[in-house]
C-alpha cells in the first residue's frame, strides 16, 4: 500500500518572496549559494509547519521611514526569516542564526542598525530583549549603535523616536521593551552577568577561535526567543570559526544536511573568471545593484587590480569573496591547501624521508614523515608543544583541541626535550623505511646526540642532509607544482594546514636590488604563528630525490606493522 506524504505549504510573506523571486529570476546574477538558499527556503515553507508573523514583519520595515536608506530586498528577507518566521507549534523562531558573509560595501553595519532597533522597539514582544554586538575592535562593535543614534538625533524624528528610544554614549534602549543595545569588543572575561535576546558578531573572519563566541552564546537563555547573527565579508584567517560556518552552509546548501535553524546567507563569486565580467559582481553583494557609487569604486580597484594584483590582494578577498592569498605572501591559495585535507592510504612498509624543524626548543619543534607512491605526496606530520613557551598565551587557534586529536604533544617541561623527536623517529623506523633524515644546518647540534644514537649521523651525507636556505629555493617549484595539482594527502591535519598559512614566500634578493626570481619562506608573524610543522614537511621535501620514483617495490610484510602515527 502506497503510503501518503504530508506536506504543509505555508505562505510566503512578499517582502520574503519578493527577494527569492529576484533570485530565481537571475536579474542581476546570483551565486550558486543564493540560488541554492531560496531553494532551500521555499521547500522549508512548504514542508513544515511554520508561519511568518506578518503583523510583526510590517511593524518592523515601518521603521525604515526614520533611517536614512531604504531596505534592500535581502535585508527584508532576513529580517523576515530571522525574526519574524516561528514554528508553528512551539512558537520558537524557525532560524534562530543567520550566517551572513558577503562583500565589503553591502551594508552590514546598517542592517545590524535596523535589526537591532527593531529588536528593542515596543513591536518586539519578549520584554527586556538586549542585543549585544561583539567584535575584534571597538569600531566595529560600536559602528552599528552609533549609526541608531544617529537615527535618532536626527531632528525631524528625535521627538517622535524619544518617546520608544533613549540612549547614551554607549547604550540605545527601548522605553516599553526595556531591551539595550551594546558593544563588546573581543574579551571574554567578565560577561558572566549578560541577558542576551540577540547576540551579533561583527566581522568574524577575524575570529581565529571561539574563546569570545562561547563566552557570549553561553549566556543565551535567560530572555525568550533567543537568535543568534553572524555577519563578515571573506578573510583570510584559516580554520577557524568562518571556515567552520561555512563549511555547515556548503552541507546545508548542497549535501542535504539538515539547518538545524542555522541560515546561510552567503554572497560570493562562484570562481575567480567570475571577476571579469561586471553583470557577477552583484552575486557577492546583494546590494550592488541598488549602489552606484559603490559599483564605479568597485571598477576603480577592480582596474588597479589588474595593474598591480599583487599589491590590490584585498580586491577578490573583501569585495568578492573568494579567499586566495597575495601572491607575494601566500605559499599557495587558501583553496589548494584545503585540497590536502584527503586520507591517507595505509603506508607501513613503505619508504619514507624524515623533515625536522624547530626555531627553539622552548617553543614549538616538528616532524615530517613524507612519502611518495607515483606523483602522490603523503605526509604524516606531528609537532610538540612546550607548555612553557612564553608566546603559547598569543596563539589563538585551538592547539589545544590539536593535542586532544593527536596532531601535536603538550611536553610540560621548560623545552621539548630532543629524545622525544628521537624516539618518535624510532616508532616510525619500526613501521615505514626511513630513507633519509633532514634538518636546519643551523639547529642541528641541539639535537645531534639523540640522532647519532639511532644512527643518523651528519658524517654520513647518505643519511643526513643539512638544510640551507639555497636547499629550500631549488624545492620551492616541486613544492608550489604539488599543491596547484593538488597532489598533497595530508589526512585532515589543521595544524599543519594552519602553519602553511603561517607563511610565506619572500623573493630572494628582492631587498638587495638583486631580484634571483627565487623565493625562500619566512613567517607572516614571528611569535603567534608558527610554521615549524610546514617547515618541517617543506625539509623532508628537499631530500625527496632519495625515495626516487616513488614507485614501492619489494615492500616487507604489512600484516603484523602497527599505523598509528
Amino acid at each position: 500500500m502506497r503510503m501518503a506524504v504530508r506536506m504543509m505549504s505555508c505562505e510566503i510573506h512578499p517582502a520574503i518572496l519578493e527577494y527569492i523571486e529576484l533570485v530565481e529570476a537571475g536579474e542581476p546574477r546570483a551565486c550558486k549559494d543564493q540560488i541554492a538558499l531560496v531553494r532551500h527556503v521555499r521547500r522549508c515553507f512548504e514542508t513544515e509547519e511554520i508561519y511568518t508573523d506578518a503583523v510583526l514583519l510590517e511593524k518592523y520595515i515601518s521603521l525604515e521611514k526614520y533611517f536614512p536608506f531604504a531596505l534592500f530586498p535581502w535585508e527584508k528577507f532576513l529580517i523576515g526569516l530571522w525574526d519574524c518566521t516561528f514554528w508553528r507549534e512551539t512558537g520558537r523562531p524557525r532560524w534562530k542564526t543567520v550566517f551572513a558573509m558577503m562583500g565589503r560595501g553591502a551594508g552590514k553595519d546598517g542592517f545590524i542598525a535596523f535589526d537591532s532597533a527593531c529588536s528593542v522597539s515596543p513591536y518586539n514582544p519578549v520584554q527586556g530583549y538586549n542585543v549585544d554586538i561583539c567584535a575584534n575592535n571597538e569600531e566595529q562593535a560600536t559602528r552599528p549603535l552609533l549609526d541608531f543614534v544617529e537615527v535618532l538625533e536626527t531632528p525631524k524624528f528625535e521627538a517622535k523616536l524619544k518617546k520608544h528610544y533613549y540612549h547614551t554614549k554607549e547604550t540605545a534602549k527601548g522605553r516599553v521593551n526595556r531591551g539595550a543595545i551594546k558593544g563588546h569588543t573581543n574579551n571574554p572575561k567578565g560577561r558572566d552577568g549578560l541577558r542576551p535576546g540577540k547576540i551579533i558578531f561583527n566581522e568574524v573572519h577575524q575570529y581565529e577561535n571561539y574563546d569570545n563566541i562561547e563566552v557570549f552564546t553561553t549566556a543565551l537563555g535567560k530572555v525568550g526567543q533567543p537568535r543568534v547573527g553572524f555577519f563578515t565579508s571573506n578573510g583570510e584567517v584559516s580554520d577557524g570559526p568562518l571556515d567552520d560556518y561555512l563549511e555547515r552552509s556548503n552541507g546545508i546548501l548542497f549535501e542535504g544536511v539538515p539547518d538545524d535553524g542555522f541560515l546561510p546567507f552567503v554572497c560570493r563569486l562562484d570562481e575567480i573568471a567570475d571577476i571579469h565580467d561586471e553583470a557577477n559582481w552583484g552575486k557577492a553583494n546583494p546590494s550592488l545593484q541598488y549602489r552606484q557609487d559603490l559599483f564605479d569604486e568597485i571598477r576603480e580597484e577592480y582596474n588597479d587590480w589588474l595593474k598591480h594584483p599583487d599589491q590590490n590582494g584585498s580586491l577578490i578577498t573583501k569585495r568578492f569573496g573568494i579567499r586566495s592569498g597575495k601572491k607575494e605572501i601566500a605559499v599557495t591559495d587558501y583553496e589548494k591547501v584545503k585540497a590536502t585535507n584527503k586520507p591517507l592510504i595505509n603506508l607501513a612498509g613503505y619508504p619514507c624521508t624524515v623533515g625536522i624543524d624547530y626555531a627553539q626548543l622552548s617553543d614549538w619543534a616538528a616532524v615530517n614523515l613524507h612519502f611518495r607512491v607515483g606523483e602522490q605526496r603523503y605526509d604524516i606530520n606531528h609537532a610538540w608543544i612546550c607548555s612553557q613557551s612564553k608566546t603559547l598565551h598569543l596563539v589563538k587557534p585551538p592547539w589545544q583541541k590539536w593535542v586532544a586529536d593527536g596532531h601535536c604533544t603538550l611536553v610540560d617541561d621548560v623545552s621539548i626535550h630532543p629524545k622525544l623527536l628521537a624516539d618518535y623517529i624510532r616508532e616510525a623506523a619500526g613501521v615505514f623505511q626511513i630513507k633519509k633524515l633532514a634538518a636546519d644546518n643551523f639547529r642541528w647540534t641541539a639535537i645531534s646526540e639523540e640522532l647519532k644514537k639511532l644512527g643518523f649521523d651528519a658524517k654520513d651525507k647518505d643519511k643526513v642532509k643539512l638544510i640551507r636556505p639555497s636547499d629550500i629555493m631549488q624545492v620551492d617549484p616541486v613544492i608550489q607544482d604539488l599543491f596547484d595539482r593538488e597532489l598533497f594527502h595530508w589526512d585532515d591535519n589543521p595544524c599543519l594546514r594552519w602553519s602553511v598559512n603561517n607563511t610565506k614566500r619572500v623573493r630572494s634578493g628582492r631587498a638587495t636590488g638583486t631580484d634571483t626570481g627565487n623565493y625562500y619562506y619566512a613567517k607572516i608573524e614571528a611569535k603567534s604563528r608558527k610554521t615549524d610543522p610546514f617547515m618541517a614537511l617543506v625539509a623532508s621535501m628537499v631530500i625527496e630525490p632519495a625515495l626516487g620514483s616513488g614507485v614501492a617495490a619489494n615492500l616487507p610484510d604489512v600484516s603484523a606493522m602497527a599505523f598509528n602515527f
